[in-house]
Order: C-alpha cells, then structure tokens, then sequence
C-alpha cells in the first residue's frame, strides 16, 4: 500500500508541486489580484539557463519587445527581490499569456529552468483548458537522445523552432515566435 502511494506521488510530481504553489500564491495574493481579469501583465515568459543570459538580454527583448511590441517577462529583470524563487516562477508562468523555453543543453541542466518548463506544462492542462501556452526554442542543436522523456514528448504533440543565425532565416524565425506568443 505504501509503495503503490509513493510510486502514484512520484507519477504525479509535477501536477502536485504545480497544484502546491498555485495553492499557496492564491492564498498570498487573494486581495491584490482582480479575479475578473483575463488581461495577462506580460505576453511571454521567457524561461532561460544564465548560460543564455546574452542571447535573452542582446536578441530576444530587442527583438521582441523593442522591434514587435511584445512585453516580456524576464527573470532578472521583472522577478520580485526577495520573495521565493518558486513563487516567482510560477507566478511569471501565469502571469504571462506563452512561456517561451530557451532550449540548450544547460537549459536541461538547470533545475530551475526544468521547473519552469514543468510548471508551464501544468499551467497548460489544469488552469488553461489544455490550451498550449508553451513554446519551445531550441538555441542549440540536441539530439534527441540528449532530451528528457518530457520534452520528446511535448515535441511530438507540439510545434517548436530552431534558431537560425543567417540573416534571412533569422528574420522569419523572429517572426514565427511573434506569432507564437500573439496566438
């Protein structure tokens, strides 16, 4: 009985830690959050290993913010100081119309961004109807023996991109991601 209730825990992980911190900020925030509101603060939530700090900071806000309008949220820049690390994230992801993932190797590394990216997975079946609000960038080349099962997973079910550096490609896959999160 006990082993059978600890391997349905660790089957449900992330939906538990998911349900857990969705809990939490609701009680924290009941009376400065407008439960009408379907307006969203940001249009994406950029979730990103600090290995790929330059390419967020240098491309993606120009980009996106300044060239095509879009609000971001950017960890560094738009978390709260001093509130919990968790919190943060979750709130971000839920704040945010998309959650932008910054696929690289030390991405997959990264506890923290593996979180995120679990914690948008959540976001998407339990609080948005099963609408995809997750989006995947994969920075580097990775084969697909180098992705968790997850992300194989999210791969074959959804859309995703690879970035390209040439200029006219480069053009044409900002333009994919501005229509990703503006969907």
């Amino acid at each position: 009985m006990l082993l059978s209730s600890a391997v349905v825990i660790y089957k449900q992980r992330w939906k538990l830690r998911y349900m857990y911190y969705t809990a939490r900020m609701k009680y924290i925030s009941k009376e400065n959050k407008d439960e009408d509101s379907s307006e969203y603060n940001y249009d994406a939530f950029i979730s990103y290993s600090d290995e790929d700090r330059i390419f967020v900071i240098d491309h993606c806000i120009k980009k996106l913010e300044e060239d095509r309008n879009l609000k971001l949220c950017i960890h560094e820049r738009d978390f709260i100081p001093g509130h919990d690390i968790n919190n943060n994230m979750v709130t971000a992801i839920q704040t945010s119309r998309k959650t932008i993932c910054i696929i690289t190797r030390s991405f997959l590394e990264s506890d923290f961004c593996m979180f995120e990216l679990n914690m948008a997975r959540m976001e998407s079946t339990h609080s948005r109807n099963g609408k995809n609000i997750l989006f995947l960038v994969f920075y580097e080349k990775l084969s697909s023996k180098d992705l968790p099962l997850v992300l194989c997973e999210h791969i074959q079910k959804q859309s995703y991109i690879q970035y390209q550096s040439n200029e006219i490609a480069n053009a044409i896959f900002w333009d994919k991601i501005s229509d990703a999160i503006n969907a």
